[in-house]
């Protein structure tokens, strides 16, 4: 592996990421940033967590010069993931002592046209970036780098004639970066009309399939939160996030576990950008243990150390469960994805096995295993059933499951759902 002196940064930079700590590059880094350097357009296949913030920062960095206008635009698909993107973009242009200004939704908009007089570089949202370009109070017309993070987000979430209009008030004449965890159709389109002759980069799953294991239960719908709270009670883990598919099961599952003494707040695109931004403080801060949230925090966020990943609702869709799941068993360390199903949910949950079974490349995949929840009763007695093992069992004060090995239908090895 290549040290980063030797990826042609410059040394203002390569001074901020000695002073962060960082020895060496990631895959995505190492591939991506001498292309970068060179002014190329970049289509890159990379998973959330996985460094690519450092990797356009550098092209961001090296191009932008302070005072001479706003030179750069990143746009993202959520607030949270501006708000991270100009920090760090912030932290490493310190020593060029370039102006980030970040612009979303949910927050007054008058500070940020005050902001943008002096911005050399804008981190934003389509939908807010647009605004300001409506009202005259953004100009483009200097831009040299565009970066679109988290693409496929974005298009998942309705945004691509927003981008497509926001790319064509810049200059033809600029270098696009694009960055998404799954290229598709509509991102290939995307980059023929917006990107010239880009170069196309991927790298493996930021996760390690070796230290991710993963676990469904098959549990009666009126068991499905008693589970989820044993869970959280028994389970050895450190943070931990809960996916839920709507805001109304979000804000019911975090209020009732706090109802348990649990420590966890919910998260998604109903609350004001205030109380989002201070919920995830005290997520950091170690306040809250257990984040509620919908699919708005499954990507993007920067949240480390995740050891469990719990999806209260099944994802509908293959990539959302990748994305998910890739919150967990991050650089070397243990995670388990779990999964509480129901039968309103088997066969949402079947066909998103499906889809991943199709890609499944490697031989070595975790192994899905199951669990089967026949019956709970409350007070000190918990029973649990086997489908194969038809000997009840009980234990007082605490559950005495028992899991099958063999997976849901007939897949057995599941490796595709640790790639992205």
């Amino acid at each position: 592996m290549k040290k980063f002196e030797e990826l042609g940064i410059m040394n203002p930079v390569l001074k901020t990421i000695k002073e962060e700590g960082f020895d060496s590059p990631t895959e995505i880094q190492e591939k991506s940033i001498p292309i970068v350097l060179q002014g190329k357009d970049i289509i890159g296949g990379s998973a959330t967590g996985s460094g690519k913030t450092l990797a356009y920062a550098c092209a961001i960095i090296h191009k932008t010069e302070k005072g001479q206008g706003i030179q750069a635009i990143v746009l993202t698909p959520t607030r949270e993931l501006a708000e991270q993107v100009s920090k760090s973009i912030q932290k490493f242009s310190r020593y060029k002592h370039l102006n980030i200004t970040k612009i979303y939704g949910g927050v007054s908009i008058n500070p940020q046209i005050e902001n943008l007089k002096h911005a050399d570089v804008v981190v934003g949202t389509p939908g807010r970036v647009l605004d300001h370009l409506s009202r005259g109070k953004m100009d483009l017309s200097k831009i040299k780098v565009a970066v679109l993070d988290e693409a496929d987000r974005m298009l998942d979430m309705g945004f691509i004639d927003d981008v497509s209009k926001i790319l064509s008030q810049c200059p033809k004449k600029r270098q696009t970066l694009l960055y998404s965890a799954t290229i598709h159709g509509g991102l290939s389109r995307l980059a023929k009309n917006h990107m010239n002759n880009p170069v196309e980069i991927s790298v493996d799953s930021y996760v390690d399939p070796s230290k991710l294991s993963q676990v469904y239960y098959e549990v009666p719908s009126h068991l499905k939160f008693s589970l989820l709270v044993h869970l959280l009670k028994r389970e050895s883990s450190g943070l931990a996030m809960v996916f839920c598919n709507t805001q109304r099961v979000t804000d019911f599952v975090a209020r009732n576990l706090q109802n348990q003494n649990i420590k966890a707040m919910a998260i998604h695109g109903g609350l004001s950008q205030a109380r989002r931004t201070k919920t995830m403080k005290r997520f950091h801060s170690g306040k809250a243990s257990v984040l509620v949230c919908t699919d708005v925090a499954s990507r993007g966020l920067h949240v480390e150390d995740v050891s469990h990943i719990y999806n209260y609702d099944i994802p509908t869709e293959s990539k959302q469960y990748i994305h998910r799941i890739g919150r967990t068993a991050r650089a070397g360390k243990e995670g388990k994805a779990i999964s509480i199903l129901t039968r309103p949910q088997y066969d949402t949950f079947d066909r998103v096995l499906n889809e991943l079974h199709i890609d499944i490349k490697k031989e070595d995949a975790p192994r899905l295993e199951k669990v089967i929840v026949s019956n709970m009763r409350r007070g000190n007695k918990h029973i649990t059933k086997n489908r194969n093992d038809h000997k009840r069992r009980s234990a007082k004060g605490r559950w005495q499951a028992h899991s099958n090995p063999s997976p849901f239908r007939k897949w057995v090895y599941y490796s595709s759902a640790t790639r992205s």
